[in-house]
């Protein structure tokens, strides 16, 4: 049934009510700038302006998700484009009296109508579209969004130098009406929400943060997602008033160079969410931000004509829709049922705090540095944050790292399906040819989350690996080889339970039996440890014991052939780094991954003793299994 309903009206009314919204803050900018007549005041205004819209959403946002859980969405959403024609009278009634507060104050009524019902229409994604059109709806939302907020800034600064007042003030209801009447094609079959959250902003701000953080890593994508909108209002606001002071147009030309922006804005929110429906796009997001970066250092410090600055501009804008798109359906397909009101509303907040940041940020900037300081801290931001975003979510930690190691490494997996289609948890025992194939296993399997037993040794390694080790929910291993004490042999002795007990709550596990890399080509040398025996011994019911065998790694230069000792790691990093960089210059390096269930073979293994359990299992890494 879902594909029978249609996102165009949804669509449609987001489209008139996001323009509606700047065409109102713009032509608030444009005319109330022309009443000031002190220039070092016109970037105050437009940051009070611009925090005027944003700031109900700080301060609501708890309001609009109590609404959409207790309320029918749709009937939220038309309620609002409903009290949306009597403050168009307010914003009319500021204009015709030169009354620059009382048009502060429609702006502000209107982020007010904006913010109550803003979750009930992201919402509303999932209850029109079904799971499986989420990227499609959110993609089109998204791209609708952001053309809606630079149409209504060029509708605007059009309108300003070719129609009337009274044209300008009609285009206001005409909005308004468009809307209301579009919410009224909306059809949903809607999910009703059972749980109260505060509606003290403060309260539900702590609420809602603790909410996200069940889910690891989604907070670094709210916040993420957060600094995109910090950067955008930076740009809307930046380039208003960079268009006429420093590159010299009038309003109908600023507006014109926003189109390319626009343009690049809508197709890459809309391709990016048919790529990711397909292929899943968050792996990109770094490489997607640090190409914004580099677009915007060039944008702040290489001179160049309005024709080549809107054309820049238009790619930054494609960009940045790859950027975006990712995190907003990656929010819609980890948070499930009426949960997601409660997110929405709490990304409101978060995205509109930023937003409110930029107002400041913009006015002070400008004050201090010039009118093009905006465009070098936004390049400085977009330079920072998404390698953050990663070292801080796994899935797009993972991906990324796939997608890296890709570049040097041929891999082959035989029997994916025994650890991503596990009917329950999962114990994975794979062997230990190199340095490497742990990062190997681990991205192979990224859409698994298997909880890694590391080496203390590593967690020393320096703030980015153990930030890495952090994310993918690693757990440090004694090392005995530095703590021969009896508190070390307990510790290590413990981490049997530890496994035992992750896996009875649901968690997967990944461990190396051998706990170092081979000496001498196919063989693992698990010698006495005790590990791998006590968890197989005391395995829960419903585990499975997915053992996996890597070849192809013996001689590379994170094995040990050749060496006495196991390679240094960031060394050999580095090495690998700048071999991966010259990888399309040579042949990659062919991998072969077996996982095999061995769950039967190794509960009979375990009946035996210690070291008969261990040679039994070198044996099948070895493949001479009898």
């Amino acid at each position: 049934m879902s594909r029978e309903r249609s996102f165009f009206p949804l669509y449609l009314t987001n489209l008139f009510g996001t323009v509606n919204d700047n065409f109102l803050k713009t032509l608030a900018s444009f005319t109330v700038i022309g009443w000031i007549e002190d220039d070092r005041l016109k970037p105050l205004f437009m940051g009070a302006t611009a925090g005027a819209l944003v700031l109900p959403y700080i301060l609501c946002s708890p309001l609009a998700d109590r609404l959409a859980m207790v309320c029918a969405k749709v009937r939220i959403v038309r309620l609002a484009k409903w009290a949306e024609l009597p403050i168009m009278a307010v914003a009319v009634a500021g204009f015709l009296l030169h009354s620059a507060w009382t048009v502060v104050a429609a702006v502000l009524l209107m982020g007010l109508q904006s913010a109550m019902y803003s979750p009930a229409k992201y919402a509303l994604v999932r209850d029109i579209g079904g799971e499986e059109r989420i990227s499609t709806g959110m993609g089109g939302m998204e791209g609708i969004s952001f053309f809606g907020v630079l149409a209504g800034t060029i509708a605007a600064s059009v309108a300003m130098d070719c129609l009337g007042e009274g044209a300008r003030l009609a285009c206001l209801a005409a909005f308004a009406l468009a809307g209301l009447a579009a919410s009224y094609g909306v059809r949903a079959q809607e999910t009703r929400g059972t749980e109260r959250r505060a509606v003290d902003p403060v309260r539900f701000f702590a609420e809602s943060a603790r909410l996200v953080g069940e889910y690891p890593g989604l907070q670094a994508a709210v916040l993420t997602l957060g600094v995109f909108w910090w950067g955008a209002a930076m740009l809307q606001m930046g380039l208003l008033v960079f268009g006429g002071e420093v590159l010299g147009l009038d309003a109908t030309r600023t507006g014109l160079m926003l189109c390319g922006a626009a343009g690049g804005i809508v197709a890459g929110q809309v391709l990016a969410g048919w790529a990711d429906k397909r292929w899943g796009l968050l792996w990109m997001v770094p490489l997607t931000g640090w190409l914004a970066a580099v677009l915007l250092f060039v944008l702040c410090c290489v001179p160049m004509g309005p024709k080549a600055f809107a054309v820049l501009l238009g790619v930054l804008a494609f960009d940045l829709g790859f950027f975006k798109l990712p995190l907003d359906a990656e929010i819609q397909k980890v948070v499930k049922g009426p949960r997601l009101n409660t997110v929405l509303a709490y990304f409101n907040q978060v995205s509109f705090l930023f937003m409110f940041a930029a107002s400041l940020c913009y006015a002070a900037l400008s004050w201090a540095f010039g009118l093009g300081a905006f465009l070098g801290a936004m390049g400085a931001t977009f330079l920072v944050t998404p390698g953050l975003f990663a070292l801080c979510y796994r899935p797009a930690l993972l991906r990324a790292g796939k997608w890296l190691l890709g570049r040097r490494y041929a891999v082959t997996v035989e029997g994916r399906e025994l650890v991503e289609e596990a009917p329950g948890p999962v114990l994975v025992l794979p062997n230990h040819p190199a340095m490497v194939d742990p990062m190997l296993v681990t991205c192979e399997f990224w859409r698994v989350p298997l909880k890694p037993l590391v080496d203390e040794q590593f967690w020393r390694a320096g703030p980015l690996t153990r930030r890495t080790l952090t994310t993918l929910g690693a757990v440090a291993v004694p090392d005995l080889r530095a703590h021969l004490t009896r508190e070390g042999v307990a510790a290590a002795k413990g981490m049997g339970g530890g496994v035992r007990d992750t896996l009875a709550a649901g968690g997967n596990v990944i461990f190396y039996p051998a706990g170092h890399i081979q000496r001498d080509e196919g063989a693992d040398d698990i010698g006495g440890r005790r590990l791998a025996y006590e968890a197989v011994r005391d395995l829960p019911a419903g585990v499975r014991v997915v053992g996996i065998r890597t070849t192809g790694l013996w001689g590379s230069i994170w094995s040990r052939a050749g060496r006495k000792n196991s390679p240094p790691f960031v060394p050999t990093l580095l090495k690998s780094c700048l071999l991966w960089m010259v990888a399309g210059l040579r042949r990659k390096r062919r991998v072969l991954m077996h996982a095999e269930d061995l769950t039967a073979r190794a509960r009979d293994w375990s009946k035996g003793s210690r070291q008969e359990f261990n040679r039994a299992l070198e044996a099948w890494y070895s493949g001479t299994e009898s």
